[in-house]
C-alpha cells in the first residue's frame, strides 16, 4: 500500500508539471538542458541493448514509476527496477533482440528541473530486421547529478504526442 501511494503522488506530481498546474512549468527548452536529456537517452538506449539490466539502473532516480498496459507500478529502488525489467529483457533476448533506437524524439522542458520526452523505441534484431516499435515518453527530474528517468510510459507507436 506504501508504494502504492507513493506512485500516486508521484504520478499526482508529475502530471502536475505536464499539465502546467506547477508554477514555471511553461519554460521554454534550453539548449544546454536539450542536448543534455538527448545525450541520456541516447546513452540509456545503448545500455538498454546489452540486455543488462544493471546497466539501465543508474539512468533512473529513485524512486521512479512506470506506466504501461498492465498498470501503474511504483519503484521505489533500483532492485524493484531491476525486478520489473528483467522478464521484459529476457522476452526481448528470446526474441533475438539486437537493438533499440529511439527515433521521432519530442521534447518539453516543463520547469527547471522537469523535462517532458516521447517518442518510438524501434527495436532490431542482430540481422537489421525491425522486431518491433513501441512508444515510450519519459518525465526526467534534474538532479545534482544531471538528469535522471522518473517516469516511464510505455504506450502504442502511433501515440506519441507532439511536445514542441
Amino acid at each position: 500500500m506504501k508504494g502504492l501511494i507513493l506512485g500516486l503522488t508521484l504520478l499526482s506530481l508529475f502530471t502536475g508539471v505536464a499539465l502546467g498546474l506547477v508554477p514555471n512549468a511553461r519554460l521554454a527548452a534550453g539548449q544546454d538542458d536539450k542536448a543534455a536529456v538527448t545525450g541520456l537517452l541516447n546513452d540509456y538506449f545503448r545500455a538498454f541493448g546489452k540486455l543488462d539490466v544493471q546497466a539501465i539502473l543508474p539512468y533512473y532516480l529513485e524512486p521512479s514509476v512506470l506506466i504501461t498496459a498492465r498498470g501503474v507500478a511504483a519503484m521505489p529502488t533500483h532492485a524493484a527496477m531491476a525486478a520489473a525489467f528483467t522478464p521484459l529483457m529476457e522476452g526481448l533476448r528470446a526474441r533475438g533482440y539486437a537493438r533499440s533506437e529511439l527515433t521521432t524524439l519530442h521534447m518539453k522542458r516543463l520547469s527547471a528541473t522537469a523535462t517532458l520526452v516521447s517518442g518510438v523505441a524501434v527495436r532490431y534484431k542482430a540481422d537489421g530486421q525491425e522486431l518491433e516499435r513501441t512508444g515510450v515518453t519519459y518525465v526526467l527530474h534534474k538532479t545534482d547529478n544531471g538528469w535522471k528517468i522518473a517516469v516511464t510510459v510505455g504506450h502504442d507507436a502511433e501515440s506519441v504526442p507532439r511536445l514542441e
